[in-house]
């Protein structure tokens, strides 16, 4: 078995998640968003981005403005609607039951070899 094809597999899981708390934060703009995730250890493309970022979009979790440049050409930025609100939090409670469940059979999991250490 392949460490970062599982590894790979786990945060292509979580990445709407996190997406969607970036763009909870406020608007975001998605170099921001990639920034962000970057600075959490959690590498983004751009072509992994646009492609979740459009489907968001589409399922009506996301709109978004554009915002004229300085330098350059207008900026798209994105924020949550009440719908993608109510569907982030539906995310953040499965997310934490998910965290919990695993925390518990982990935690289980160095229980039963402290305690079989110390039988021995």
């Amino acid at each position: 078995m392949n460490i970062d094809n599982t590894a790979s597999q786990m945060r292509k899981g979580v990445l709407e998640f996190c997406i969607l708390s970036v763009i909870k934060q406020g608007e975001a703009y998605p170099s921001d968003i990639i920034d962000t995730m970057k600075s959490a250890n959690f590498n983004l493309l751009e072509g992994t981005l646009y492609p979740l970022l459009t489907r968001l979009k589409n399922a009506e979790f996301l709109t978004y403005r554009w915002v004229e440049s300085n330098s350059g050409p207008p900026r798209k930025y994105f924020s949550l609607t009440e719908k993608g609100a109510a569907f982030y939090r539906e995310l953040e409670a499965t997310w934490n039951e998910l965290a919990n469940a695993v925390k518990a059979v982990t935690d289980v999991d160095a229980n039963n070899i402290n305690n079989n250490f110390n039988n021995s």
